[in-house]
């Protein structure tokens, strides 16, 4: 495999046997081919590491890793950094699925238009893989405290990591991509976002819960404990994120 302009995909795994299998397929029906996905595994509990190891022995771009103990989605997301040998870094979860040619369309803007730091608008889509119809945008130019705001989605995001090089994370269980993409846009100044939907993110069950409103304290750590704002900066950040969110949801469940 040329590692000529390659695209290492990360892809931290735990419990996701139901999604694993359509999600690998849309990454092997790119029209781009120079990729290789790292999956590292949580020690999930069903067989989606086996599910994963099957087609990894008919894929060579296809590596699987397997942690030692569960540590979360960020220790995860950082071994398959590490263990990436790409230019490019793309990352996708475990559930979400890409467009056919996202990594095309994608990798020649940036190329194209010397950009090291990009994303892209998303849809929604349901457990069943039926699109709901919702797109989730971003400026044309996201700056620092405009993604205080407005997270970008985790499986849109493509790095140039020979411009930015490898970066990792704090041991944080929840908000993990929002703490990587506050910390990789320090060193890229902003992101670029292509207004085009290139990525779909699967709503599940334990996401549309009451539970949801319990990620709220992982932006308070993120705010506080790590990119040291004041008290008062973090409250207003934190009240406005809650309304968008709020708003969000209220489309959602109106449709």
């Amino acid at each position: 495999m040329s590692k000529e302009d390659l695209v290492s995909i990360i892809m931290p795994l735990y419990n996701a046997s139901n999604y694993i299998g359509n999600t690998i397929k849309c990454i092997q029906a790119q029209t781009y081919c120079n990729w290789e996905l790292i999956v590292v595994d949580d020690l999930s509990t069903d067989n989606s590491a086996e599910l994963v190891s099957k087609v990894a022995s008919q894929d060579s771009r296809i590596k699987l890793f397997k942690q030692n103990k569960n540590q979360g989605a960020a220790m995860a997301r950082n071994r398959a950094v590490k263990e990436s040998n790409g230019k490019f870094l793309a990352f996708l979860d475990s559930d979400d699925i890409w467009v056919p040619d996202k990594l095309t369309r994608q990798i020649n803007f940036m190329k194209t238009n010397n950009q090291s730091f990009t994303c892209s608008y998303y849809g929604k889509i349901d457990e069943d893989g039926n699109n709901l119809h919702y797109t989730v945008k971003a400026k044309r130019i996201v700056t620092y405290n405009r993604l205080l705001l407005h997270n970008i989605g985790n499986s849109t995001v493509i790095y140039n990591k020979e411009v930015l090089g490898k970066t990792y994370i704090p041991n944080i269980r929840k908000r993990n991509d929002y703490l990587m993409w506050l910390t990789v846009i320090k060193k890229a100044q902003r992101i670029i976002c292509i207004p085009e939907v290139l990525t779909f993110h699967r709503l599940r069950a334990e996401s549309l819960s009451s539970k949801k409103m319990s990620l709220f304290k992982y932006h308070w750590l993120i705010y506080r404990k790590y990119e040291k704002l004041s008290l008062l900066k973090s409250i207003s950040v934190l009240g406005i994120i809650s309304f968008n969110s709020l708003r969000a949801k209220i489309f959602l469940f109106s449709r």
